[in-house]
């Protein structure tokens, strides 16, 4: 399906209103929500909304543990040899495109989440038992007693016909995982988040079920519902998964605040970003570089193209980029070359870059960057979201949608040269020394290297000593300069790439922080 394509499905939705993003008044508490959880119920994007709506007027109620004894203290290492047996597969010999592997509760995965196939317009929900899965190492429990689910992976030809392999993987909170075709999992998405960062504390809502729509048989497609709940507001979602070259999911929401909340994240992605040429103080690694993203980047509502790198700061940094209808935003991985990182067992140059392209009318708001300090690769350090100005009221409804596409390059992309590397390193002092390589057509020419013009700034402190050239060992121009920064721990750099016709780059953003 292109773009256009889903842009016109989107705005004869219902579900969506006017326009992505309009609010609308909610009537009074009603009478408890049906349970369109039931065998046989029927079930629709509508009816899920109206679930979703009747629960919200209602209390948040926490869904309880049905985890057997002990398995909720499980180590990792013995929860992970749990496996669904292959013969309980969903739709496994019907040749759909797609299978399911239901993923058990048990370890850090406490909350039970209820699946369900859609069959004709009918929820058929999963009657999972013990006898469904190999426990390995676990304790066996009572193999005709019902099992709590954790989660799903959907499996798909995506690398070879005759292999079905992970795509994409929806398990913990309102976490999802999805690759393209060669990849290894990386960056990850999230439902939503909520006052991400603040002081008091982040709220993680959770995806109490969600509702497969059975593909037709060679399907290339798979939709998906889901239920999002947290203790001040309810939402349903459709996420529609096309896996392929560029793995696109649709996704379509709908939110219902209890409460009023001032800051919600919508397209929210994490990460881990370790080290890199451009932040290596106090490593000692046989590695190079240490990260699954090394750059935010962001297409603006007036059309300029912002590269941000990425770094794992001594304390937390929250940076903010205000805009009006952002065109597309992501964490990107592009360093590509295995050399740089050295790495066999994680493969940082085989994961994904994620980038949204927002659907319809998304309002003034800000586009959020959090580095989060750590000294290992295990935690996602690097959280990214588009924050809308306007508060959700408690009782209104909000709808927005966007595409995320999992892939190796972004299908937007700016026109003119890019950043290839940042490196930094001491200039002396509290000097720091800036290396910056531009790559593209617009510098591959070395006859036009003299006409470039390097305009670069900081908020505080001084640029000393700027020099642009040609670089020929990457058919680009390479930027030097040395920051002194003089007694300020945070300076803001900006820099480009002009000639006589104007910019010829996209435009690099830098916190420097000691």
């Amino acid at each position: 399906m292109k773009r256009r394509e889903f842009l016109l499905g989107v705005a004869i939705l219902p579900c969506l209103g006017a326009a992505a993003g309009a609010q609308e008044q909610q009537p009074a508490p009603s009478p408890p929500p049906a349970d369109i959880f039931a065998n046989g119920a029927p079930f629709s994007r509508e009816a899920l909304e109206e679930h979703a709506r009747l629960l919200a007027t209602r209390g948040h109620e926490a869904p309880g543990s049905t985890l057997p004894n002990g398995f909720a203290d499980l180590p990792r290492d013995v929860f992970n040899t749990i496996r669904m047996l292959p013969e309980r597969t969903p739709w496994g010999s019907e040749n759909r495109g797609f299978t399911l592997d239901l993923m058990p509760g048990g370890s850090i995965y406490r909350q039970p989440v209820r699946i369900a196939s859609v069959d004709d317009g009918k929820v058929r929900p999963f009657d999972v038992r013990g006898s469904w899965f190999d426990f390995g190492r676990a304790p066996k429990p009572n193999p005709d007693q019902p099992y709590p689910l954790s989660g799903f992976a959907v499996r798909t030809p995506l690398d070879r016909p005759d292999e079905m392999r992970e795509a994409a993987v929806f398990q913990g909170a309102t976490i999802y995982r999805a690759l393209a075709r060669g990849q290894i999992f990386g960056t990850s998405a999230r439902g939503l988040a909520i006052d991400t960062g603040e002081p008091n504390g982040e709220e993680f809502p959770m995806f109490r079920a969600f509702w497969i729509e059975r593909p037709t048989p060679g399907s290339n497609a798979l939709v998906i519902h889901a239920l999002l709940d947290s203790r001040r507001l309810t939402g349903a979602y459709r996420f529609t998964l096309r896996p392929g070259e560029i793995t696109v999911v649709d996704v379509e929401l709908t939110l219902f605040a209890r409460e009023t909340l001032t800051h919600i994240g919508v397209g929210p992605m994490t990460s881990m970003f370790l080290f890199g040429p451009n932040d290596r103080a106090g490593v000692d690694d046989i590695r190079g570089q240490v990260h699954r993203s090394d750059g935010l980047q962001m297409w603006t509502g007036a059309g300029e193209w912002l590269w941000r790198p990425l770094t794992n700061p001594r304390d937390l940094q929250i940076s903010v980029f205000t805009d009006q209808n952002p065109r597309g935003f992501g964490l990107l991985q592009r360093e590509r070359f295995f050399p740089a990182y050295n790495d066999l067992g994680r493969r940082y140059d085989r994961m994904p870059s994620a980038w949204i392209e927002p659907i319809g009318d998304w309002g003034p708001g800000q586009l959020q960057l959090l580095e989060i300090p750590t000294d290992t690769d295990i935690n996602e350090n690097i959280v990214a979201y588009w924050r809308p100005k306007q508060p959700l009221e408690g009782g209104q409804r909000l709808s927005m949608a966007y595409r995320m596409n999992w892939c190796w390059t972004p299908p937007d992309r700016p026109t003119n040269a890019v950043v290839g590397q940042t490196v930094i390193g001491s200039g002396g002092g509290r000097r720091r020394r800036f290396v910056v390589d531009f790559v593209g057509e617009a510098v591959a020419d070395p006859a036009k290297a003299p006409g470039v013009r390097v305009n670069v700034s900081t908020s505080v402190g001084q640029i000393r000593e700027p020099l642009g050239r040609y670089n020929p060992e990457t058919k680009g121009y390479r930027v030097t300069f040395d920051l002194d920064p003089g007694d300020d721990d945070l300076c803001e750099l900006r820099m480009l790439l002009e000639t006589d016709g104007g910019p010829i780059s996209e435009t690099w953003l830098y916190r420097w922080t000691p």
